[in-house]
């Protein structure tokens, strides 16, 4: 896939950019002329990305955030009179119980930061959006959010959660200078996602992949948003789905022996 250059190049705000996606987002958008701002909880992570976008010739700015924060973000929105691009890429599962023994609490932060964190940061960003008179929100979903399967019930109901948010946003504000794009990836190995999911079991991690040949890499849904993002500015790519080849469904995988 290649990336347009933006006719207009102009700021493009990644959330959860500091590790992953977000991070390979940032840099898919940098390199296509936006001027990236990163957002994330760990400062020093996308203190250290900005700074690596800078000294590649990028323009590229760092924020702390934690976009369950609605006072955080609201501050944050301040600073902003138009943006071209707004990435919701902060996210995130934990546990894979099923059900009848899901802890509550994950189930509630999971919501809280793949969902309400999108409609917090959406939110407060789209009078800027609208103000460009060429925004884009793109939310980076999950396959989950289009299918179910065993022990994934609260990630599933958040990403079900998150689809709806963006299809809904799309009928509401059609007629408006602005795109809504829904980018939905399939089994990604990056360095915390599932490791994140488990509390930091690096063996059950392990077992997401393996006989995985080649799952796909953060580079890979990034460079999918960074095509969809700068295409023509009457394209609206309003879902696409992106998986490896190895995995035909949430629940059929092929795995090497």
């Amino acid at each position: 896939m290649s990336a347009a250059t933006p006719a207009k190049p102009g700021i493009a705000i990644v959330t959860g950019a500091s590790g992953g996606i977000g991070a390979a987002t940032a840099r898919g958008l940098a390199a296509a002329g936006y001027r990236v701002v990163l957002t994330a909880r760990r400062k020093d992570r996308v203190e250290a990305l900005a700074a690596e976008l800078s000294d590649a010739g990028h323009s590229a700015t760092a924020y702390e955030l934690d976009v369950t924060d609605r006072a955080a973000v609201d501050t944050f929105a301040t600073a902003f009179r138009e943006i071209a691009v707004l990435v919701n890429n902060a996210g995130g599962a934990l546990g894979a119980d099923p059900v009848s023994t899901g802890d509550p609490a994950d189930w509630r932060q999971m919501y809280e930061t793949n969902v309400i964190g999108t409609l917090n940061v959406t939110q407060a960003l789209l009078p800027a959006l609208t103000a460009s008179g060429d925004g884009t929100v793109v939310v980076v979903s999950s396959t989950a959010g289009h299918g179910t399967y065993e022990g994934g019930g609260g990630y599933v109901a958040a990403k079900h959660a998150e689809h709806v948010l963006a299809e809904t946003l799309r009928l509401e504000i059609v007629g408006t200078p602005v795109r809504v794009i829904e980018v939905a990836p399939g089994m990604v190995k990056t360095e915390g996602f599932a490791l994140n999911r488990f509390g930091g079991d690096a063996e059950k991690a392990a077992k997401v992949y393996a006989g995985v040949a080649e799952p796909l890499t953060a580079d890979d849904v990034a460079d999918t948003i960074t095509w969809a993002v700068t295409r023509p500015p009457h394209v609206n790519i309003d879902l696409l789905v992106v998986r490896p080849r190895a995995q035909a469904s949430n629940t059929k995988v092929h795995r090497e022996q």
